[in-house]
This record gives structure tokens, sequence and C-alpha cells, in this order.
């Protein structure tokens, strides 16, 4: 790294502008002033930076927790640097061990493919497609021989490994660790070097892997990245990380409704948290909606809307946010129905291989995708969460006769219209 740089006052300028933007929402800047250096070295140089950031494509969707990163990677591609995503084809082999207390279960190539495949659809509901660099580390993996690995293995001690509180409190448990987990740092370290990263972003739980990027790029003779992490996003239920397997999460291909309607169910304490991390705000935007927020004679319920407002025209056609609003305030605050409910005949509820003349609630808001499993139909019911025609069902083994029009309620957004032969 060279000596500090003294800038102009235009570079000045700009290098507060950037700051102010790329510190923007983060957890913590890893060194800071080497990440300071880099940035004012790019400025004087014109050169763009070269921000790395990887996702295992482990499962097929992403949700707003996911966009976090991006976002971030967002406003790097503003500021005019460059955008390297990494599809961990390769990592996903082995699975992150962050936060892990059992080894992961491994998937198959091709199920890793399909999903890589989805996973750069959504990618550019956020990226410019055309500003990023997008590579899957089996462009060197597959490549590496033997003696590559060992050459890799040799440059990172064991004891610095079992220094991750993951792997310290499986040890401490009793529980296995698999030697190929243990490659997985190396495995992210490694994708820095290939792609010569100047900034590696993740989120808090990703640190161990992030700063094990800057030794590996050091022992192959490549300038060391800085690194940039980020808060984890709290799902609706206002306690855990935002997650599908919790049933906590926004995803960005959810429809407009269902968007503005999760929403409206998060805690008032995660707008702020939800505006800063999940949305294009400007920073002056951001700071208006924290002193409303912090006015304690204000209705946080407005800003809330604007949130779901906001994210629903982040995934969706300019004026689906405003749509929504007006659709959940008819039916919520002024109890009417939505325009557009789906519906379903009595032969239909036949095909399903159920009789409409005596429909048993539970299995049909299984087979109908109304409900998880008849366990979860029934928690619904017994929770006052189920109504036929604005009747609430308090009985788990209701049967009925499906007759004429008839509108059935589950939770608080799903809606099904009945249509009897």
């Amino acid at each position: 790294m060279t000596a500090d740089l003294t800038l102009d006052a235009g570079q000045q300028k700009e290098f507060g502008r950037q700051w102010a933007e790329i510190s923007r929402g983060t957890v913590a800047l890893l060194p800071e002033e080497e990440f300071k250096e880099k940035l004012r070295q790019s400025i004087v140089s014109g050169t763009p930076l070269r921000v790395k950031q990887g996702f295992d494509p482990t499962s097929p969707d992403i949700h707003i927790g996911h966009t976090v990163g991006l976002r971030k990677l967002k406003q790097f591609q503003d500021l005019g640097h460059q955008i390297v995503l990494i599809v961990g084809d390769y990592t996903a082999l082995v699975g992150d061990p962050s936060e892990r207390s059992s080894t992961r279960p491994m998937i198959s190539y091709d199920e890793i493919m399909k999903n890589a495949e989805t996973y750069q659809d959504q990618f550019f509901r956020v990226l410019d497609r055309s500003k990023t660099e997008v590579r899957s580390n089996g462009e060197w993996f597959k490549g590496m021989g033997f003696h590559d690995v060992m050459q890799l293995a040799g440059k990172f001690t064991v004891a610095r490994l079992l220094e991750r509180d993951d792997f310290t409190k499986r040890m401490k448990a009793g529980t296995p660790i698999s030697i190929h987990e243990l490659f997985y740092p190396l495995m992210q370290a490694y994708d820095s070097v290939a792609i010569r990263a100047d900034i590696e972003i993740g989120a808090t739980e990703q640190t161990f892997n992030l700063l094990a990027g800057r030794t590996i790029q050091e022992a192959y003779g490549v300038p060391p990245q800085v690194v940039l992490t980020l808060p984890i996003l709290i799902g609706l239920d206002g306690v855990k990380k935002m997650s599908k397997s919790l049933g906590n999460y926004i995803g960005i291909e959810e429809p407009p409704r269902e968007i503005f309607g999760k929403v409206m169910s998060i805690p008032d304490e995660l707008i702020y948290s939800y505006f800063e991390l999940a949305t294009d705000v400007s920073l002056e935007e951001l700071a208006e909606i924290k002193r409303t927020l912090d006015n304690s004679s204000a209705n946080p319920m407005e800003t809330k809307k604007q949130l779901g407002v906001r994210l629903v025209d982040m995934y969706h056609a300019a004026g689906s946010g405003a749509e929504a609003r007006a659709e959940f305030e008819r039916i919520f605050s002024k109890g009417q129905l939505p325009d557009d409910m789906p519906e379903m005949s009595s032969s239909q509820i036949a095909e399903l291989g159920l009789d409409p003349e005596k429909l048993y609630l539970v299995g049909f808001m299984t087979k109908a995708g109304l409900s998880k499993s008849n366990g979860e139909a029934r928690k619904l019911i017994a929770g006052g969460g189920v109504s036929i025609d604005g009747e609430k069902v308090s009985d788990a083994d209701f049967e009925f006769a499906v007759s004429g029009e008839m509108i059935l309620k589950v939770g608080k957004r799903r809606f099904l219209k009945l249509l009897g032969d």
C-alpha cells in the first residue's frame, strides 16, 4: 500500500461522497484506513475498484435478506466501480459451515447449476447486467490438480481454521467436522486471488472467510483485499435472521399484494433497518425517515406503508406498490375483498380427490395450497385465522358442502372463492 495521498478539493469532495455511500448501513470496514487508501487511489487514478461478493446457489430463490449485499454492490456500481459476482458452483458442493451446528448435506452439481440459473436472473433485478462481471469458481477449481490443492492448503494453518466460533462450538459439543468443510474458507479466499478482488463484502457471519481472503491473496503475491461487512436482516418475526426455512421472509418474486402485506406485519422497530438495508432510498430520505420514526407523536403505520410501496415497486412494475397499498387498505381497513381473488369450482375440488358435498376443511386447505400441512391448517383454525363467508371456523374437524359462492379466508392475506356447480 502506498503512502497516504493528498487529494485536491474536487477529489476530496468525491471521496467524501463515495465514503458516505459506501459506509452506509455497514457493520465494519476492515482495515478502515487501508480501505480509505484504496478508495483514494481509485479516485486519483480513475481506476475502478473490483468489488466481489460470492453466492452459493444451494436453493432456487432469493429474498430481500439476500438483497442487502446486492444493494451494497449496486451502490458501488453506481459509484463507477466494477462488480464481480462469484457464483459458487464448487463452494456450494462443500457448503458454508458458518453458523452451522452440523455438516451441511451435499447437493448434486446438476441441482446447483439449476439454482445458479435462477440466481442470475434474480441478481439483475437489482444490478445492471451490462456492468456486472459474473464468474463461476468452477473456472479455476475444475483445473486444479491435487498438487495445486495441497499448495493452497499449505498456506493456512489448522490452528487458524479452528479459531472459527462454529468449529470451536462443534468440537466442544463433540459434533463431527468433515475435512471438506475446512476447505470452504480456503476456497472462498482463493476466489479473491483468481479475480484479484480489491474489496469483498458479506454478512457479519462471513467475517472469518473474508479476512482469510487477505491471507491467501498475500500468500499468492496478490495485493490483499479489504473487507466490508453488513448486518443480517431480521425476518418478519422480529427475532431471527430472515430465512425461507423459518418462513419469516419476503421473496422478491412474490406478488405485490403478498410483499406489501408481509411488510405490514413487521414490528415497528424494524422499519428503519428495512429502509436502510433493503431499499434504494437516498441518504437524505433516510435521515428524514429517522426523524419521523423518532417523533413519538407520529404514527409509524404511514411510514411502514411507504416502505411497502417502495419494496413492491423495486421488484414489480412502477405503480404496483400504490395498487398493493390501495388493495390492502380496502381489504383490511374497510373490510372489503380483493378484486382478483383466485377461484375454485366444485369440479376442480373433485379433481383433488375431495368430495365438495362433504368437504373436510383441514384436508382441503392443505391440498389447495392454503397451508403447508394438515397440522398447520389445524393451528390456523385453532388460532381463529380461518373463516368462511366472514364466519370464523373453530372446529378442526369442520366439514361443509360447497354451495353457491363462498369466500374462504386463511390468515390475513389468503382468499379463495369457492363456486358450487
